[in-house]
């Protein structure tokens, strides 16, 4: 009998009908693909004993001059440090605004726009879109500066456990973001409550921010209908995304200081956490693409799951998307709430190497990469830590990957499968489970799951089939080239 290899490209694909998915993977979780096999993603081990009060929306990690760790979390009204041991210590300003856990649409007083409806009726379609918070975090040297949007101080925060953040003295105030340029400056994003304006404090000194002839302090207001979003840096010069736009900014030395230069339209965000960079790229998840930055101008990148990414994906908590690198694996995550949650349960993954594109099933709210610590770190909702990458234990969470529809014969004859030759590095890690159909719209008929021999007994027929792969076992499997025995079974 002929063997038919179930040999599919790596990564999955999720565009258009499930015939568009033929011969391609299509569904799964916690799988990728790495030097050329199919594996399971790392495990996780949990980091810190004591919970924050609520689900992380920033976090950051950095080390001191004395070479100690350091990781700062903030969630919708808090604001805490974190020792290499796991220890929670709580930092929050004084006086600090408390934010919102979850977006809401304001319909109440001053919700909407003057003289629009009738007294006491909502006003869904011109009410204001009030964002989940989330923290801009980063280090100014060996110090923690940090701003929360709901709140919109700048503050400061100088390694001792026994006093909370201050505000940095003649920071602007009422600012949506900040970010540490390479050369030193902090940058105020949306400062003094305009959405466009950048101000920039003096050259290692972060309590100047009046320009005079004798410093380098400064701001400009950007030529854009948006509203700034977020920053990150990309080696020597520091991007900035908007809500529609693109800009980037590079040092120019005085009198200007900074130059400012729009690079991208249509390419904006409505997630402040979704901005990654990595040397002097920089990816983000915008509204309806995801977008990458290649060191001249974005690019909307050919993804093969955003179809199914952006009808699964809740648009109302859309704010609450975040992003990391995971670059052990040169791979990009982004977490998102599906349609059906408020909190972010779902993945995105992009291996910008192999270009490779995954989805699955997670749940996790912020997350910082390796370097740091020797492991990734990423976030629960309920406020723990936890180590990722780390050994292969995911504590119940399913891993499996399965195919579109494979036709098995001519289209024409229907296939009759006796035989499975499996293709595993360690063999009986994973199952197989078959499902099969006569024509497209056929009800599906599902054989197994088998558990691996050599060669594994099969009993199935039909026109196309589907494949699916589970590992009850928390090992690191391989899983190559799997191949059935197949002949021709007549016609129907």
């Amino acid at each position: 009998m002929p063997l038919i290899p179930l040999k599919l490209q790596p990564g999955m694909y999720r565009n258009g009908t499930e015939f568009d998915q033929s011969n391609r993977w299509r569904d799964g979780s916690l799988i990728r693909w790495s030097e050329g096999s199919m594996r399971p993603v790392g495990g996780w081990s949990q980091f810190t004993t004591t919970s924050v009060n609520a689900a992380p929306r920033g976090m950051h990690g950095w080390r001191a001059n004395d070479d100690s760790n350091n990781i700062a979390v903030g969630t919708y009204n808090k604001l805490y440090y974190i020792s290499s041991s796991g220890n929670l210590t709580d930092i929050t300003p004084v006086g600090l605004t408390a934010g919102r856990e979850d977006a809401a649409q304001n319909t109440g007083y001053g919700g909407g726009y003057y003289d629009i409806g009738t007294y006491s009726t909502p006003r869904q379609p011109t009410s204001t879109y009030l964002p989940a918070t989330t923290w801009a975090l980063d280090n100014y040297g060996e110090y923690l500066v940090a701003c929360s949007p709901d709140d919109g101080k700048l503050y400061e925060w100088q390694l001792n456990t026994s006093n909370p953040a201050a505000v940095i003295s003649n920071a602007p105030v009422n600012n949506k973001s900040l970010i540490v340029t390479e050369e030193r400056f902090v940058f105020a994003l949306g400062a003094g409550g305009n959405p466009r304006k950048v101000q920039w404090c003096d050259r290692e000194d972060n309590t100047l921010w009046t320009p005079a002839a004798t410093n380098e302090a400064g701001d400009l207001e950007l030529q854009t209908s948006g509203s700034i979003q977020a920053a990150t840096r990309v080696r020597g010069r520091t991007i900035i995304i908007t809500d529609t736009d693109a800009h980037l900014a590079t040092y120019q030395g005085p009198p200007y200081v900074y130059g400012f230069e729009r690079v991208g339209s249509a390419c904006g965000t409505d997630s402040p956490k979704s901005l990654v960079s990595v040397d002097q790229f920089a990816f983000w998840m915008g509204n309806k693409g995801f977008f990458m930055f290649d060191g001249s101008v974005p690019k909307e990148l050919n993804c093969d799951v955003s179809d199914y990414i952006f009808r699964d994906i809740n648009t109302n908590q859309i704010s609450k998307v975040y992003g990391v690198h995971n670059s052990r694996y040169s791979e990009i995550w982004w977490f998102y709430p599906s349609e059906d949650s408020v909190e972010n349960n779902r993945y995105v993954s992009y291996d910008y190497k192999d270009n490779i594109w995954m989805f699955g099933t997670l749940s996790r709210t912020s997350a910082i990469d390796t370097g740091i610590l020797r492991f990734p770190v990423w976030t629960t909702a309920d406020g723990y830590l936890y180590f990722h990458e780390y050994g292969f234990n995911h504590e119940g969470d399913s891993t499996f990957i399965e195919s579109g529809p494979i036709s098995m014969g001519n289209g024409d004859q229907i296939m009759k499968v006796n035989n499975l030759i499996p293709d595993e590095l360690s063999q009986g890690q994973v199952t197989a489970t078959f499902k099969t159909r006569f024509y497209p719209n056929d009800t599906e008929r599902s054989y197994g799951p088998y558990t691996m021999a050599n060669p594994t007994s099969v009993r199935f027929s039909g026109r196309q089939v589907r494949v699916r792969y589970d590992s009850q076992v928390n090992n690191d499997f391989r899983v190559g080239s799997m191949r059935i025995e197949a002949k021709p079974g007549g016609s129907r």
